[in-house]
């Protein structure tokens, strides 16, 4: 679920640049809700990846990939934060 929650993220993060882009750097408000629900679902994909890599009975691969995704995520909704606020 952390590794589904991560694609999601980075999935609406790129599609909403990508929109911004389109639309001459000008964002639209529900290009920033859904900024909010990606960062609010990567979060929770961050918390149940590290829940779950804690537990023995389960392989590693997904948990790890999940947190790297979810890592991603959260580093660039901060990289997005960060170049809005210098402008």
């Amino acid at each position: 679920m952390a590794t589904i929650l991560g694609v999601i993220s980075l999935a609406a993060l790129g599609t909403v640049v990508f929109m911004s882009y389109l639309g001459g750097g000008e964002a639209k408000t529900g290009y920033g809700f859904t900024g909010l629900f990606a960062t609010v679902f990567s979060v929770a994909g961050l918390c149940l990846g590290i829940a779950t890599i804690r537990e023995k009975d389960y392989y590693r691969l997904f948990p790890v990939l999940g947190i790297l995704l979810n890592l991603a995520a959260l580093g660039s909704v901060s990289l997005i934060l960060y170049a809005g606020a210098r402008l």
